[in-house]
């Protein structure tokens, strides 16, 4: 009797460890992420006290270097125990004193990053409309020794199919037509004033550059229909080369540890307020979903490396230097997918940059998410843009993921302006991306096949044209193809 209780006891032991090692399915760990993060999520509680402790994130600025050591705290915080500074060399930019007087009338005005240190001209002001290369192919004179006066997007009216350009870009063509000044008309209403570099190479660039008003801008194009308009700038910057820093958190993989998946979003921001939206829901986002992984011992097959990067506002500065590095290194290869979250918020769905092998791969990985909710609605694109921190390894023929996301349109009127704080902030906009990107970044980090590989020279140079960049990448240098 003693053996068969003894053989009964050793069997339930046996089922019941064989239990208790079942493999976790992929809806049961994302049901418990799920869970997990939206009770201890945060990325809403850390954004607030830095906006409150430290203010903007300038690279460069006493507050750049304290939001650094911030992040890097609350890596090691989290349970990281590979966290590094990753220190790069920057001439960073700040503004000082700016006027704008049209025809000896003040108007209200902000300097356009990396504007010259110094700068007073006079000059004749020239509307070229939307400041896009057919408008000074009309007279390619028409600006030489004069002040370009340019709307920031696309005109109403404007021919159809128009792609806009970066400001930066912008204000490259007008240099290149021999232009002293240029002017950016803002598109947000009620005198907002936005500031963002208006250099293509984060280098500072030999015109003033300035933002008005969208209704002083409109109304001196009105002006400008009928009579002539002169424009006095005069402008103090700094500028300095000093030394920022990315943090980089690694995770090391369990399988292919050598296989490198990076996650980022840009820390620094613009100094005309704190920068809660570009970029602080994206890069507190990031860090929450740091904590996400450690708090629910994540440890998926690739290696994981969660990133803040410094000096994107100034040209994209600390993402092009961790590149380059990779580069010298010759570990270039070893990254096989970044994926970016800049003024990303409440994710709808995912945009996956490059040339995909297997599509199916993030329809089925945003299907499963959409089963935890249908807030999450399983968009998908296969494109690309400009001007983040995604940008240098696109170029090196990386795949890039991204997520659309679905933020209240009221918040953008605040981009690079002095209305961007906290209280644009939403809580479960920010939670929601933290538990939707652990989902996409685990799922990608843990996949048996990744759905994408790197991009060849060639295949890099195509998928470029199909996204209208290449002339974005000539006017901003970028362009390494020759024809």
């Amino acid at each position: 009797m003693r053996k068969i209780n003894l053989f009964i006891l050793l069997t339930a032991l046996a089922i019941s460890c064989t239990e208790t090692n079942k493999e976790e399915t992929q809806d049961e760990l994302f049901a418990r992420l799920d869970t997990e993060i939206q009770q201890n999520s945060k990325a809403y509680s850390t954004l607030e006290e830095a906006t409150k402790t430290i203010g903007h994130r300038l690279t460069g600025s006493e507050n750049g270097a304290k939001a650094e050591e911030y992040t890097f705290n609350k890596f090691k915080e989290y349970g990281f125990e590979d966290v590094k500074y990753q220190t790069f060399e920057v001439e960073a930019w700040a503004r000082d004193q700016v006027t704008l007087d049209i025809n000896n009338e003040p108007v209200k005005v902000v300097t356009l990053g990396h504007s010259p240190v110094q700068a007073e001209v006079t000059g004749e002001i020239v509307d070229m409309g939307n400041g896009l290369k057919a408008d000074y192919l009309v007279n390619s004179e028409a600006v030489k020794g004069k002040i370009a006066l340019v709307y920031i997007s696309i005109l109403e009216g404007s021919e159809e199919g128009l792609t806009n350009l970066h400001r930066s870009e912008k204000t490259a063509l007008a240099i290149k037509y021999g232009a002293i000044g240029i002017i950016i008309i803002n598109q947000v209403p009620n005198g907002v004033l936005l500031t963002g570099t208006a250099s293509v190479t984060g280098e500072l660039i030999t015109i003033p550059a300035v933002c008005i008003g969208m209704e002083d801008g409109m109304a001196l194009k009105e002006t400008l229909k009928t009579s002539k308009a002169t424009a006095e700038i005069k402008m103090t910057n700094k500028s300095e080369v000093i030394k920022a820093r990315n943090v980089v958190a690694t995770l090391r993989g369990s399988e292919i540890p050598e296989e490198e998946i990076f996650i980022g979003g840009h820390l620094d921001s613009w100094d005309l307020a704190t920068g809660a939206i570009d970029n602080g829901i994206g890069s507190f986002a990031v860090l929450d979903i740091a904590r996400a992984f450690k708090a629910n011992k994540l440890q998926p097959k690739r290696t994981v490396k969660f990133v803040m990067f410094m000096g994107e506002e100034q040209g994209l500065l600390g993402s092009k230097h961790l590149v380059n590095e990779a580069i010298a290194s010759k570990t270039i290869d070893n990254i096989k997918y970044m994926m970016n979250l800049d003024m990303s918020g409440n994710p709808i769905g995912m945009n996956a940059g490059g040339q995909l092998d297997d599509e199916n791969f993030f329809k089925d990985l945003g299907a499963a998410i959409q089963k935890h909710d249908t807030v999450y609605q399983n968009n998908f694109s296969n494109k690309s843009g400009l001007h983040s921190d995604h940008q240098p390894f696109m170029l090196e023929g990386v795949p890039i993921l991204s997520v659309h996301s679905n933020l209240d349109r009221s918040i953008y009127g605040c981009y690079h302006s002095d209305c961007d704080d906290f209280n644009l902030v939403n809580k479960e906009h920010i939670t929601n991306t933290a538990r939707f990107g652990t989902m996409m970044l685990y799922g990608l980090a843990n996949a048996e096949k990744l759905p994408a590989t790197k991009m060849d020279s060639e295949t890099t140079k195509e998928f470029m044209i199909k996204n209208n960049l290449k002339e974005k990448l000539i006017i901003g240098g970028d362009w390494k193809w020759d024809e």
